[in-house]
């Protein structure tokens, strides 16, 4: 008969990668986990401060809550209805079209001092201070600052007076001169922030690329054309979407200088008296509701239609 091998019994497999399997497990786990560790504070407050709200004003906007009754009636949609019945509840939005028009300026004077801004020119940092200076300033001191500038015989008619003329209107008590006044305020304040996002973009774009175009005998108009206005048109698309935002939900500059009246009532001043003035507290909800929309819409639109290409120049 043949017998087994005198050498004993086979050994065991290592037990190496056996225990480096659950090993590797247990680190892409971790690696998959780690991100979401770091982000659990700020999803937190974003669903406190942002989503949890959102979601108590959709409720109201379903209810007649006069925000001071501690029970609340469900109503449907009545508010809705009265919203799209009511004419006068969306007249006020013509009043957003000045500050629209006040936010095409503002883009354009924010790129075009960014632009020349960008170049070699001199005092260049005190002139990027002094543009972006009124932007860090608190939107009710600048109210009350223009509040005076505009008034009758204020800062407006004193230098007007040394130059000759004698204007006999007040700036604020007529719809257009009020409205006209509030978005030039506007365009003074909001410049700045255009006009940083813009220089940030620009000075993003590759120096070699200028340097191209000057041995190529391109001037700073085919430059801005060719090189700075495709290297920006993300910035330029962010800009407008907060440029239609911000005009659409204008409030503090108007509700400080007048109060909404004259023709400046904005439809964020007419949902604040809703809610704490009428005491109608479910139909400011829906109103509110009303222009999320319309802003989400406004910025899909826009998105659809100017799409956000990249932009590759090298």
């Amino acid at each position: 008969m043949t017998g087994t091998a005198t050498g004993g019994a086979p050994a065991p497999p290592a037990a190496g990668p056996a225990r480096a399997a659950p090993a590797a497990r247990r680190a892409r786990l971790w690696r998959s986990v780690t991100p979401w560790l770091f982000l659990l504070a700020p999803l937190a407050l974003l669903a406190v401060f942002t989503y949890a709200p959102i979601v108590n004003m959709l409720a109201y906007s379903l209810t007649d809550w006069d925000g001071v009754s501690p029970g609340l009636h469900y109503t449907g949609v009545a508010n809705y209805t009265e919203l799209l019945t009511r004419p006068e509840l969306f007249e006020v939005f013509f009043v957003s079209g000045y500050y629209l028009a006040a936010s095409a300026v503002q883009i354009a004077v924010g790129l075009y001092f960014a632009t020349v801004l960008s170049f070699d020119v001199r005092f260049r940092a005190f002139f990027k201070g002094v543009l972006f200076f009124p932007y860090l300033i608190n939107g009710v001191a600048i109210g009350f600052v223009f509040l005076y500038f505009f008034q009758d015989g204020g800062t407006l008619d004193s230098v007007l007076a040394l130059l000759g003329r004698h204007p006999d209107h007040a700036w604020l008590g007529t719809p257009v001169s009020a409205n006209v006044s509030l978005a030039g305020v506007s365009v003074w304040r909001y410049t700045g922030l255009s006009f940083v996002l813009f220089l940030g973009a620009i000075q993003s774009i590759p120096g070699e690329l200028y340097e191209a175009a000057a041995l190529d005998g391109a001037n700073r108009w085919q430059q801005f054309r060719h090189i700075i206005a495709p290297g920006i048109r993300p910035v330029l698309t962010l800009s407008v979407i907060l440029s239609v935002s911000g005009s659409l939900s204008a409030f503090d500059i108007p509700y400080i200088m007048t109060g909404g009246a004259t023709g400046t009532e904005t439809f964020v001043i007419q949902t604040v008296k809703l809610a704490f003035q009428f005491n109608k507290t479910g139909l400011a909800s829906a109103c509110a509701v009303v222009l999320l929309l319309i802003v989400l819409v406004v910025t899909w639109l826009q998105r659809l239609l100017v799409p956000d290409d990249r932009v590759d120049l090298v």
